[in-house]
This record gives structure tokens, sequence and C-alpha cells, in this order.
């Protein structure tokens, strides 16, 4: 883990999404899956985000515009600078036989650099609109719906799920592979356990996202 700041080298737009790419820097991206948190200037409250893409010169965040904090992140510009915390929590096992990546909406953030450490293997993403479905070039092997097609229409068995989206579309796909790895999504403060902001209840028991995931195991 590592707090360096990093200069903006480029803020493009991706459907309704913003791709910050920033100078890698001195920071390590660590596993897919895992996050970062990334400190606006002005603002008070760094935001996680997963790591869409890594190369040995940049990093590349996947933003939602839709609160004060990521406005502000998709408002900066080439030369800007920001603080980057990372890389911290747990990311996706890569130890699997047949993946088969999963993801809605924003959801789709850490897929590319997730597909790249796999050797780019098959993905289903599921969106809300062709304009947010627009996030889905940036997966390779990636096919895509739109509501009302579920994304979960076309998981096949026997598949090594690696999923991120929404929390029912979470629950959906634990129930059709219950050995699946699923990143949750949830505010956090901090980003290392000490606020509890980020505490989230799966199967009766709370967990802290930003230390025991943001990775868990559906069947755990």
């Amino acid at each position: 883990m590592r707090r360096e700041r990093l200069s903006v080298l480029a803020n493009e737009p991706v459907g309704p999404y913003t791709l910050l790419r920033v100078a890698r820097g001195g920071i390590d991206p660590g596993a897919p899956g895992q996050f970062f948190m990334l400190e606006a200037p002005g603002r008070l409250l760094p935001r996680p985000m997963s790591l869409c893409l890594a190369s040995a010169n940049e990093l590349g965040f996947l933003i939602d515009a839709i609160g004060p904090g990521t406005r502000a992140l998709c408002a900066l510009g080439r030369g800007d600078g920001l603080h980057v915390l990372g890389p911290l929590g747990n990311g996706f096992r890569l130890d699997v036989d047949r993946p088969l990546l999963v993801g809605g909406g924003i959801g789709v953030a850490p897929l590319p650099y997730l597909a790249d450490a796999l050797g780019r293997p098959p993905a289903v993403l599921g969106f809300r609109s062709e304009l947010h479905a627009q996030a889905a070039e940036l997966v390779p092997n990636a096919q895509s719906v739109v509501e009302p097609t579920l994304v979960t229409e076309l998981i096949p068995a026997g598949m090594d799920v690696l999923a991120c989206g929404p929390e029912p579309m979470l629950h959906a796909v634990r129930e059709l592979a219950p050995g699946a790895q699923l990143a949750w999504e949830a505010p956090m403060a901090c980003g290392y356990g000490a606020c509890y902001g980020c505490a989230v209840e799966v199967d009766g028991r709370l967990r802290r996202l930003c230390v025991e995931g943001p990775v868990l195991c559906a069947a755990a």
C-alpha cells in the first residue's frame, strides 16, 4: 500500500461514465478487484475506486459521477493532481479453470484489468440503457444486454464466475453459481477498516468490505 500524488493524463467519456487516466508513478496496481482511495483536490473524503486499466506508465479508473466527490474526480483535467492510496482490500482469486466475467452497470469497472490477468476470458455484461452499454467496449470478449433482459440469463452452467455489480445482481448470480467470486459495492470513508462505514450484511453477518472484501466467495 502506498499513497502518492499522481498527475492526470486524460479524462475520457465512456457513455455516461468517465475514464480517468493518471500517471502510475510508484503505485503497485495490485490484484484485480482491489481498490484505491482517490482524493480530489478540495474534497474532504476520498472515494473508493477499483482499477479498470493498468500499464507500465498509467492507471485507469472508470467513474460514475453520482455525487460531489465523484463529480470532482470527473472534472479533473490533464495536468491536475490527485492523491491515490492503495491497493487496498482483497481482490479476485485467479486460480480458476473456466472463468466467466459477469458485470452490471458501473460494476464493469474492474473487469478490463481482470480480463487481462485471466487471458481475456468470455464476459457477460448487463446495463440499463444502450448509452451505459458503451462501457462494454472496455472488456474484451464481452456480450452485453440491456434491460429488461437480465445478465443472469446469459450465464451458462459449469463456469467459474467472477462478478461485480449492484447487490440484486450479485444475489441472483450467487443463486446460479454458488461458488462465484462476488465483488460487493459500498460507500467507504477510510478504506482500511477503521470507520465501519462499508459494513454490509451477507448471510446475516456484517462484513467490512474494505478489509474482508470487496471480493467475497458466494458460498462463504
